[in-house]
This record gives C-alpha cells, sequence and structure tokens, in this order.
C-alpha cells in the first residue's frame, strides 16, 4: 500500500463528493483536491486542527456496489479560502482505512481526480 500511495500524485477533484462526519452525520466538507495518502475539503466552518475525524463518504454506485465507505483521518491545517471568506480549506491525512475501502478510494481518484497541468 506505501509503494503505491507514492506512485500517485495530487490531483484536483473534478466530482462534487459530500464527505460526512460519521459522528453527528452532519456536512464536513467536499473534495476540492485528492491525493491517495490525504486530500483537501472545502469546508463552510473552521475546522479543529491535529484532530481525528471518522469519516464517511457515500457512493453513486459508478465506483464500486459499496454504498459508502468510512475512515479515519487527521485534520492537519485550516485556513480561509483566498477567493471565498466564508470558505475553508482543511487538509486530512488518512489515518486508518480498511484495504477494501482504500481500494475503492484509489478508484474515486483515478476516476474523478483531474490531473494537473505540468509546469
Amino acid at each position: 500500500m506505501g509503494e503505491e500511495r507514492r506512485q500517485l500524485s495530487r490531483r484536483n477533484f473534478s466530482y462534487y463528493m459530500r464527505v460526512m462526519d460519521e459522528a453527528d452525520g452532519k456536512l464536513l466538507g467536499h473534495f476540492s483536491d485528492i491525493s491517495t495518502g490525504g486530500f483537501k475539503l472545502d469546508s463552510g466552518k473552521p475546522i479543529q486542527i491535529n484532530k481525528d475525524y471518522r469519516l464517511r463518504i457515500d457512493q453513486t454506485g459508478e465506483i464500486s456496489n459499496k454504498s459508502y465507505i468510512t475512515f479515519t483521518a487527521r485534520a492537519r491545517w485550516c485556513s480561509v479560502d483566498s477567493i471565498d471568506p466564508n470558505l475553508y480549506n482543511v487538509g486530512f491525512q488518512i489515518t486508518n482505512m480498511t484495504p477494501g475501502d482504500y481500494d475503492i478510494f484509489v478508484k474515486m481518484f483515478s476516476t474523478y481526480g483531474v490531473q494537473g497541468l505540468s509546469k
């Protein structure tokens, strides 16, 4: 898993996918950037950093026959969006995900991640 994780680069996320807080069922934010070891969310509220969150992503059925995946991720940073001051950009690092859900996550990355332009 570690070797595969290093081979996949970071991508912008083209699909409007909601990320829920499994603890209370509330919307935490939407993917804006994704890599195989972590992701960035756009959130309508500031997120406490250095805290582990149990997250849930509902599936549309295009990637997997599972209706959702759950995993743990740690909020590493949170900042006000440079364009929209009512939006927060939050960086998460995945800390615990089952191998089956990780496979689905990689498929999401491959399907919905948009390769950035090379400079």
